[in-house]
């Protein structure tokens, strides 16, 4: 019989019954750092047990309103900046053509795609279509924004810094069940798909 599985005391009840061995038991680890608590008794550990599986549940069914809060977070920070492009096209173009230094790319065509991106993009982000694609596109743009622009400082690197790990979180994480992804997921697959959580 396999480490960690034991026969219940009646052996026609079923399958055998996973077990926590005392290595793998979590109570037992952490009594084994806290001699005060390895004196405990039993009822005492159990409670604890209890009390950290309950906490547990209870932050698990914040993962998907904190997941949507990064979202619309990221998103809103993105967009912002967008509706500024376009709210004076004029200024934009200046300033691409004489502060930002895009890679490879004529002044306006980096202006309209700039803008493009920051106007499509978080609102795929915060409806959670597309997000992992959406994330990613804002990721790499986030990089060649700080690459473009030499001037930015140091405050304004560790905003797009923090800018970059929120998208991470969207990117390698998933959207989240508040999301489109995940609502269409379930419409098509009946169930979520690889790769949307």
């Amino acid at each position: 019989m396999p480490v960690g599985v034991r026969r219940t005391a009646d052996r026609r009840s079923g399958p055998p019954t996973p077990c926590l061995s005392t290595a793998e038991d979590p109570i037992v680890q952490i009594a084994s750092f806290s001699p005060a608590l390895a004196l405990a008794p039993a009822n005492l550990k159990d409670r604890l047990a209890r009390l950290a599986a309950g906490a547990v549940r209870r932050l698990d069914r914040l993962a998907p309103v904190v997941d949507l809060a990064v979202r619309v977070l990221v998103a809103s920070v993105f967009f912002k900046s967008g509706l500024t492009k376009i709210a004076s096209w004029s200024s934009t173009l200046s300033l691409f053509e004489n502060e930002y230094a895009v890679p490879l790319l004529p002044p306006e065509v980096a202006a309209l795609m700039g803008t493009s991106v920051e106007l499509a993009f978080p609102v795929l982000l915060a409806l959670g279509l597309g997000s992992r694609f959406a994330a990613f596109v804002l990721f790499v743009f986030n990089i060649v924004a700080v690459i473009s622009y030499p001037d930015l400082g140091a405050a304004g690197l560790k905003e797009h810094q923090t800018w970059g790990l929120l998208l991470l979180v969207t990117l390698l994480h998933g959207p989240g069940a508040l999301s489109l992804d995940r609502l269409i997921g379930r419409r098509l697959f009946g169930a979520s798909p690889a790769g949307v959580r």
